[in-house]
């Protein structure tokens, strides 16, 4: 949901001009986004049904200017696995000092709060980047 918001508030600031791509620390590869995700992504015009899961790898990390997160613990995480890393990696809700949990096989509602919790984080990035 991040990337796809993301992405497509980027695109209408500088078109072609940032590549925005999601993975995860523990991602179940190959794996499409849940139903759940791909509803409440519909509803903001946003199909996310191509979407696959990926693993982050060393190559991402070091290709990425900004690398941004949901909660501390990933960030920590990354840093602690490549520590050249450190200074390029946020969470998403950096700028409003909150961590976004992982909906994974959780109710709707869980998942609407998610995405309202993104998209916070991504208008606050806008602004900043």
């Amino acid at each position: 949901m991040a990337e796809a918001l993301l992405k497509a508030a980027l695109t209408t600031i500088k078109p072609g001009h940032y590549k925005v791509s999601s993975a995860g620390i523990g991602a179940l590869v190959g794996h499409p986004a849940d139903a759940k995700a791909k509803q409440l992504m519909m509803t903001k015009g946003l199909d996310i049904s191509e979407h696959r899961a990926d693993q982050l790898s060393e190559t991402m990390i070091h290709k990425a200017d900004i690398i941004l997160v949901m909660e501390s613990d990933q960030k920590q995480a990354i840093e602690a696995k490549q520590p050249s890393a450190k200074g390029k990696i946020f969470r998403l809700g950096e700028w409003g000092g909150f961590d976004i949990p992982d909906p994974y096989q959780r109710d709707h509602v869980v998942f609407e709060s998610v995405l309202r919790l993104i998209d916070q984080g991504v208008n606050q990035w806008l602004e900043k980047l």
